[in-house]
C-alpha cells in the first residue's frame, strides 16, 4: 500500500457489547491454594455491575466492551495489590 492510501484507523469503534470467558492465574504464590485471590475477584465482580458467571475454568464477563475490559484490568490491579507480583490471564472473547 503506497502511503497516500492509508486508512484512518482510529475512528474505528470498539464493539458494542461482548462476552469475555477469562482465566486469571496468580503466579509464585507462597501456598498453591487461590481462594483469597478467587474471593477477592468474586467481590469486585459482584460490585461492578458486569454479568457475570464463574466456572470451574475461569470466568465468563458478558457487558460492554469497556466494562468487561475495565473488570479484567481491575482484577489484575486487585491481586497484585494483594501481594501477587505476577499475573497471568487467557481469555477468549465474541462480539456479536
Amino acid at each position: 500500500m503506497s502511503g497516500n492510501n492509508k486508512k484512518d484507523y482510529s475512528s474505528i469503534p470498539t464493539p458494542e457489547t461482548c462476552y469475555a470467558d477469562f482465566c486469571l492465574v496468580p503466579v509464585g504464590t507462597a501456598s498453591p491454594s487461590v481462594a483469597k485471590e478467587v474471593a477477592s475477584v468474586q467481590k469486585l465482580l459482584a460490585s461492578s455491575g458486569v454479568k457475570y458467571t464463574m466456572h470451574s475454568a475461569g470466568t465468563t464477563l458478558e457487558g460492554s466492551w469497556d466494562q468487561v475490559f475495565r473488570v479484567i484490568g481491575q482484577a489484575h490491579s486487585l491481586v497484585h495489590q494483594g501481594g501477587v507480583v505476577r499475573v497471568q490471564t487467557s481469555m477468549r472473547v465474541g462480539t456479536r
